[in-house]
């Protein structure tokens, strides 16, 4: 066992300084490594490079691998945001419905998008460095879009149908017919969303990060574009934005899919291979699944939380969406912070790299407290003027600074919540964050909310419900991370290869199926 640590440790200490702009991982030499010193530093090197110039590189790394795509994630968002403003010069029943659909959308097939693709955070990013053929990363993608693509052909047809579910939720008449025909018209633009989403995470494994962003650098003003047309030039209305928007996602799949064959990202594509692409699909679908309920619990949360203000009046209710618009577009740092987390520490436990798999791990945590501890004091600092932004009506703007103390405090949860989840997924266990988010809103925080705020405290109950939630999913992740057998975790994640084909490990026997229901 000693023998063991000390050459782990060895291995690790004598790997250079992380940089983005070369390989930052190897394969195994047991992968495709003929030389036995391949990789390594010199012994002078080793015992010189000070301990906490790794942790420093590796926060540096993280925060400039996140920052494209926490922009990436920003300008996907104002595709919709951008809809809906140009929409809304129609009449206010035209701005309900399109903001209805949207968040409705959300709420159901962006999660297939944005939980469903948690399975190629996972299974990608640890196939790029672990896996004895290059070309399974392309097989992934491949296996990707066809169980989301299932998934999500489960939510066209809940759309197709959603003028009885509306009803039955009790919205209004024009609401029910309105938003349903807009989001039939969304379908096929939906599935690019979904695609799209996949091809970045395609990338991202193998430590691209920015195509994202050029993309919709691209696409984003071409969106408005195609609204104001559709729109308010050729006669289309309402349902001109949602086919506008469908056609912006596909482009930046299209895009995105040019830049991969192009310029980077073509030597991990070994052409379609649909027969391997649909064995071995139900590791990945659990995967899947389980992302989806991942971030989907939190974001249900938060819907709740929406129903909820609006039965408190009128000012509550502006109050929160103007707390809930900000918020969506402060989440895009953890949220992005996450996925860079769960692609390195995915890459590292593929490269059989314990030591520096956990070192990120807890540097996305550190990074994370920092991030949301910046953001608390900018929103502390401009509490009494911040509903101005959005707002003139004073009730609102006294509501939004007597609710944005925990709204800051609620920053560095989140932020933990971002960045602890997204190790989480790089290590395959997105069950894990379901069960804490079941337990931590579902199970008491949630509830307990939703008393205060009927008991006196108003929207201030709400949010220190929402408070009370983060950081016991903060702190309990973090601590769930900090305990993890990260030398198990590599097996794992071998494990994991081998029972979808993948790795050289052939077809994935069932020895190793067994491995996995232990995960």
């Amino acid at each position: 066992m000693m023998a063991r640590d000390v050459l782990s440790n060895t291995a690790e200490a004598s790997d250079p300084p992380p940089n983005e702009r070369t390989s930052l991982l190897s394969k195994p030499p047991s992968v495709y490594s003929t030389s036995t010193d391949a990789g390594r530093v010199g012994a002078s090197e080793l015992f010189t490079l000070p301990r906490y110039r790794l942790w420093l590189d590796e926060l540096w790394l993280l925060t400039r691998t996140s920052l494209p795509v926490i922009l990436a994630y920003t300008l996907q968002n104002s595709l919709q945001t951008v809809s809906v403003l140009i929409v809304g010069r129609l009449s206010p029943e035209a701005l309900a419905t399109a903001a209805f659909s949207y968040m409705f959308a959300m709420a159901t097939a962006w999660l297939i998008a944005l939980g469903g693709t948690t399975a190629l955070d996972t299974l990608a990013s640890s196939s790029f460095t672990g896996s004895s053929n290059k070309h399974d990363l392309g097989v992934l993608l491949q296996r990707g879009l066809v169980v989301l693509t299932a998934f999500y052909a489960i939510v066209a047809m809940v759309w197709a149908c959603s003028e009885h579910l509306f009803r039955a939720l009790g919205q209004e008449e024009f609401i029910c017919v309105q938003s349903s025909r807009f989001l039939r018209y969304l379908i096929p633009g939906g599935l690019g969303y979904v695609w799209f989403e996949a091809m970045k995470k395609y990338l991202q494994a193998q430590e691209i990060y920015r195509p994202g962003t050029y993309v919709l650098l691209i696409t984003s003003p071409l969106n408005a574009l195609l609204n104001w047309l559709f729109v308010h030039q050729l006669g289309f209305g309402l349902y001109g934005a949602p086919i506008a928007t469908g056609l912006s996602y596909w482009t930046s799949f299209f895009l995105l899919v040019a830049y991969a064959a192009l310029v980077r990202g073509k030597e991990c594509w070994g052409g379609i291979e649909i027969r391997r692409a649909v064995s071995h699909m139900g590791p990945f679908a659990h995967l899947a699944l389980m992302g989806v309920v991942h971030v989907g619990t939190e974001w249900w949360a938060f819907e709740i939380v929406a129903l909820a203000a609006g039965r408190l009046g009128t000012i509550p209710l502006a109050a929160q969406s103007v707390i809930m618009t900000a918020d969506q577009i402060i989440n895009t740092i953890p949220f992005g912070l996450g996925v860079a987390a769960s692609a390195r520490v995915g890459n590292l436990l593929g490269a059989h790299k314990p030591g520096e798999a956990a070192r990120a791990a807890h540097s996305a945590a550190v990074l994370s407290v920092i991030a949301g501890a910046l953001i608390l004091t900018v929103l502390m600092g401009s509490r009494n003027v911040f509903g101005r932004i959005f707002n003139d009506d004073e009730r609102v703007v006294r509501l939004v600074a007597e609710v944005m103390p925990f709204v800051a405090l609620f920053q560095i949860a989140d932020g933990l919540n971002g960045s602890c989840g997204g190790a989480l997924r790089g290590m395959g266990r997105q069950w894990v964050g379901a069960v804490v988010n079941l337990v931590s809103y579902y199970g008491g925080a949630l509830p307990g909310g939703i008393y205060l705020a009927f008991h006196g405290w108003g929207l201030v109950g709400l949010w220190v419900g929402q408070c009370v939630a983060l950081y016991l999913v903060g702190a309990l992740e973090w601590v769930i991370v900090g305990m993890s057998s990260w030398e198990v975790e590599v097996d794992r994640a071998m494990a994991r290869l081998e029972a979808g084909g993948l790795g050289g490990g052939g077809d994935g026997g069932g020895g190793t199926a067994a491995a996995l229901e232990s995960v």
